[in-house]
């Protein structure tokens, strides 16, 4: 029986979100496969790795720092262990949200307006808003479960947020409010080709899918999503089409904002949430596929085990 390491925990603030993911993985494994939960943190993660070198390929589960930025995989890569996610420029380029957003918008993906700030950068509030107009979103580039994002609608707020993404990360991006439907779309390449799930509409409570929206149950998550059979179709064909272009791997999930039925670009997450909370799960409830049946194509599809 081949035997498959799944990684998870890492170094960021979704540590706990990140095993909670890899305990719904574990519970729904193909039966033909072996499962060893690998949990690493800052200080453990080479002793960990180094301690299951008799694992046949690899599945990375950390959401965040190291796995979904790339790292993981560098490393994976240099030991010539296969793993099933997407590659090392991949996971990079689509884990920083700026830069991300700005390759698409080079191949005609709409996007919203965007700065983007370094560590000790001066930010002017005033030339921010007037240039962004308001409210205006601040978040980290490279952080997800929106750690550390902020919806600012006055001003003064503006130095507080900053001051909240950067105990996240070393790089902030301040984008433009978009006024629409927030909806977004799984993404997976199959035994018969890229497949796009059930688009999942989001509906927050709070000012914004947030954290408490995410994972305290302070929104409604509703799939499949309430817009138009034109609106669907163009949400679908560009998440694969980003899939494609990026060339991403197993599951991703790209975040959309419908405006006037138009679809702007918000995030590519290639480790998307898979905890009983989480997004992917109900997407493919609604797709009626099982769990244990998903991950069965994926290995066999990305590693043909």
């Amino acid at each position: 029986m081949k035997r498959i390491g799944l990684i998870c925990g890492g170094f960021s603030s979704e540590y706990e979100i990140s095993i909670k993911s890899a305990q719904t993985i574990q519970a729904h494994f193909p039966d033909h496969l072996e499962c060893v939960l690998i949990v690493i943190n800052q200080e453990n993660w080479r002793s960990q790795l180094a301690n299951h070198t008799n694992i046949d390929a690899a599945i990375i589960y950390t959401h965040g720092n190291p796995g979904e930025n790339g790292l993981l995989q560098a490393h994976l890569q240099m030991m010539q262990m296969p793993f099933i996610n997407s590659g090392v420029l991949a996971s990079a380029l689509s884990f920083d949200k700026w830069y991300c957003n700005q390759f698409l918008k080079g191949f005609g993906f709409k996007v919203a307006e965007a700065r983007r700030f370094r560590f000790g950068s001066i930010i002017d509030p005033e030339e921010l808003t007037k240039e962004l107009g308001l409210p205006i979103f601040i978040k980290p580039t490279d952080s997800g479960s929106s750690f550390g994002i902020s919806k600012v609608n006055s001003t003064s707020e503006i130095p507080h947020a900053f001051a909240q993404a950067f105990n996240e990360g070393s790089h902030v991006v301040a984008e433009s409010f978009l006024d629409g439907t927030e909806v977004t779309c799984g993404v997976y390449r199959g035994a018969e080709g890229i497949v796009a799930l059930p688009l999942t509409e989001i509906v927050s409570e709070t000012d914004f899918f947030d954290y408490a929206a995410k994972y305290n149950g302070k929104s409604k998550e509703i799939t499949p999503a309430r817009i138009s059979e034109l609106a669907k179709k163009r949400v679908q064909e560009q998440a694969k089409a980003i899939y494609e272009l990026l060339d991403l791997k197993a599951i991703a999930r790209i975040d959309f904002m419908l405006v006037k039925e138009e679809p702007f670009v918000i995030e590519v997450n290639t480790t998307p949430g898979f905890s009983p909370a989480s997004i992917v799960p109900q997407m493919l409830h609604s797709a009626e596929v099982s769990i244990k049946s998903f991950w069965k194509e994926l290995i066999l599809v990305e590693l043909e085990m």
